[in-house]
């Protein structure tokens, strides 16, 4: 299934974080891959996961301690390589919001230097890690991986005879992350507090699981030709159906929306959803027509675009069956 990575050399930028610790196991144990890069800035992140890995699979790791805002690092760091995850990013809405510099240089400067490192270096393709929160948003960090997504679709657009193909990734919340809410309502069962805090009744998010979004990422990896967005289809439910599920019998306090929050988030525009082709597991948006690069290629693919006005928000087509959230969580 992913034989294209025999023996090919990966990049993963963030590699040290959540998805990128998945990410790594998952290409140790399922592929052929000949090398794994990770660019990371935490040494201490570095050497606690180095310990985890087997003396073989050490071998195949290359613990590349750089910053993505960095260019000459990530130039060097792109050396010989095949494929990019880009996944290295600011990610916490009020963090973003207080340190707006920081969140500017990571997620935006830092993707471009990504992008002209991999040009220059003649990569074959990059996936860039998005978020629902980039559809729409109302905050910095939202708004700063919308830019993310803009400049790596445009990147295609750089030079008809460059080798490198540019896509984007864009999910929701992925269980069991650091930092996630299931992770804090885990913690408050623990402990024993008095409350699950909760800023709204109506909050709903979408969800998946890791093994769904490696898997999914490596997929889109594959496929993408250039251009394209890919959107997994993803279980949604109430922040609040989730409190239920870690512990029915504790209280549930509401404590007000904070900085940059949203009650529901949303994949697909409905502007989006016109160029848009759906599928059973997941929906590909591709390029507007207005991009020469893609109207021309887009001949050839015989896309059957979708023709019909939607947008995938995470507020409806709920679940609420608490046995079946339980079992989505993996409680």
């Amino acid at each position: 299934m992913f034989n294209f990575l025999n023996k090919k050399v990966i990049l993963i930028t963030g590699g040290t974080g959540s998805f990128g610790k998945k990410a790594v196991n998952f290409l140790l144990n399922k592929t052929k891959i000949e090398k794994i890069i990770i660019l990371s800035r935490d040494e201490q992140k570095h050497h606690k996961f180095n310990l985890t890995l087997s003396h073989k699979n050490r071998l195949k790791v290359r613990f590349f301690i750089g910053d993505i805002r960095d260019y000459e690092r990530v130039k060097m760091a792109c050396n010989e390589v095949d494929y990019i995850i880009h996944a290295a990013a600011m990610k916490h809405v009020y963090l973003s919001e207080y340190n707006p510099n920081e969140a500017i240089s990571s997620n935006i400067l830092g993707t471009q230097n990504i992008i002209k490192a991999a040009i220059e270096n003649k990569c074959k393709k990059m996936i860039l890690l998005s978020t629902d929160k980039a559809v729409e948003p109302i905050n910095l960090y939202g708004a700063s991986k919308l830019c993310a997504e803009k400049i790596v679709i445009a990147s295609n657009a750089y030079s008809s005879k460059q080798i490198t193909r540019f896509a984007v990734v864009r999910y929701g919340n992925v269980i069991a992350s650091e930092g996630s809410v299931i992770q804090r309502f885990l913690e408050i069962k623990k402990n024993k507090e008095k409350f699950f805090n909760v800023t709204s009744k109506n909050m709903t998010r979408f969800w998946i699981n890791f093994d769904k979004a490696v898997t999914f990422v490596f997929n889109s990896l594959k496929e993408c030709k250039g251009g394209e967005i890919f959107v997994p289809k993803m279980e949604n439910f109430k922040i609040t159906d989730i409190a239920k599920t870690i512990d029915p019998k504790k209280k549930i306090k509401f404590i007000g929306s904070t900085v940059g929050e949203k009650d529901y988030e949303k994949l697909i525009t409905e502007y989006e959803s016109l160029r848009c082709v759906i599928s059973k597991n997941k929906f590909v948006i591709y390029p507007d027509k207005e991009f020469i690069f893609w109207d021309q290629k887009k001949k050839n693919y015989n896309l059957v675009l979708n023709k019909k006005k939607f947008s995938y928000t995470s507020n409806e087509n709920l679940i609420t069956n608490i046995k079946k959230i339980k079992d989505i969580l993996e409680l």
